[in-house]
């Protein structure tokens, strides 16, 4: 090893050094953070009370400017240089569910052998202390050099992507060079997901008493050949080597009846479709379309989904709910950044993967080309369960990566 790489060796082990000795100094500051956001219910996108104890923390640090954006996500800003990297964690959760079926409160939670069971501390506020005070780390230690950085704490759970939709083109309008998704990744890396496209299908037919059935038609009926249709498709889509098989499922149905005595006059299924690498969505809408028998094509009609649902400060940003596949190579800069802050931290060589579910990547990285790769705790086995957790070691852990990160990634991709 010459001179040069002895110091720049150095220094790296310096820093890492001084990263873990904050971390573990505030390391109950950490975990009491993580216990107080998972228990300040966040349903539904209800955001504010969630976000104002964040924007508090981000407060305490030192971030430059903390404040909700119009949609009412939270978000804080700092550091002042030219690259500017965004640390996306959805703060939003789903349901409970009932609430007997816990065995504890989900909000408040329990902790068993370093394991916090409760809402959301899976998918995905686990994320959230390790990326604020990974930031306020970071900014204190120099390594934010050339950087802006901004915590975004928004809701995903019934719309991906509409959040960073509107960073960029509502508030702030900041486009980021690059993004890292919270979502857990069992402390790897991740570059990439599936696409998916929602789709509503809808049959008409006409009214009469169940006794006399013969003088009506049934709309359920004739969607039961679609249905059947959607259920064989499934095992015929395409698969890509990376990402996986498309799929295809019912998922929901809505039924227009005048009792349970008369015949349906109006039948609605939706369906998730998964697309992988290779399928596009105009593909996708044809294959349903195809299933529809043609003496029933004038009955029976596809619609895409669209999302115009008002947040919790009443506004709104309509979107289509299509959402396409994105994955980087291994050799991405971001992505050899990412592994490098792993290997400098813990000395390891983790492989790269990608998430079954949807994330906010499907803007950043599918809509808007903005480079993109995921770490956080946990293991997306155990998001929207009544067993949600996370291991608090790796919520602690993971905050080391998110203050080791923008340095690396700087030394990766230059000025």
């Amino acid at each position: 090893m010459d001179s040069v790489a002895k110091f720049i060796f150095f220094e790296v082990n310096v820093k890492v050094q001084e990263i873990k000795k904050k971390v573990q100094e505030n390391r109950e500051n950490i975990v009491q953070f993580m216990r107080d956001i998972c228990a300040i219910p966040s349903m539904d996108s209800q955001l504010k009370n969630v976000g104002e104890r964040i924007a508090a923390e981000m407060n305490k640090l030192g971030f430059e400017e903390v404040r909700f954006d119009k949609m009412g996500n939270i978000m804080g800003r700092i550091g002042n240089g030219k690259r500017v990297i965004v640390y996306d964690s959805h703060i939003d959760t789903v349901g409970i569910g009932d609430p007997a079926s816990w065995g504890w409160d989900p909000f408040k939670g329990k902790v068993e052998n370093g394991i916090l069971y409760a809402r959301g501390a899976c998918d995905e506020k686990g994320s959230t202390p390790g990326m604020v005070y990974g930031l306020a780390f970071a900014k204190e230690l120099g390594l934010l050099e050339g950087t802006t950085a901004f915590y975004f704490g928004n809701m995903e759970e019934w719309c991906d992507g509409i959040a960073p939709n509107t960073f960029v083109e509502v508030d702030p309008k900041i486009k980021p060079d690059f993004v890292v998704i919270g979502e857990p990744t069992k402390m790897q890396v991740y570059r990439g997901h599936k696409g998916r496209v929602e789709l509503k299908v809808t049959s008409t037919g006409k009214s009469a008493h169940a006794a006399s059935h013969h003088l009506g038609d049934s709309a359920l009926y004739k969607m039961l050949a679609v249905i059947s249709g959607i259920r064989d498709l499934d095992a015929h889509l395409k698969t890509h080597e990376f990402l996986g098989k498309g799929t295809i499922m019912v998922t929901d149905t809505r039924i227009s009846t005048a009792s349970i005595n008369a015949v349906p006059d109006g039948f609605t299924i939706f369906i998730d479709r998964r697309l992988t690498f290779g399928e596009t969505k105009e593909e996708a809408v044809q294959q349903v379309k195809d299933l529809i028998p043609g003496y029933l094509r004038d009955q029976i009609t596809v619609e895409e989904l669209f999302y115009d649902e008002p947040s919790y400060t009443g506004f709104v940003f309509p979107v289509d709910k299509y959402y396409p596949a994105w994955a980087l190579e291994d050799a991405h800069p971001i992505v050899q950044a990412g592994q490098e802050t792993v290997r400098e931290l813990w000395n390891e060589t983790r492989p790269s993967g990608k998430w079954s579910f949807s994330t906010n990547g499907t803007y950043w990285a599918g809509k808007a080309g903005i480079p993109s790769i995921g770490f956080g705790p946990g293991d997306e086995i155990h998001a929207h369960t009544i067993i949600d957790q996370v291991s608090l070691d790796d919520v602690v852990a993971a905050t080391e990566f998110y203050a080791l990160f923008p340095s690396v990634l700087g030394k990766q991709v230059g000025a």
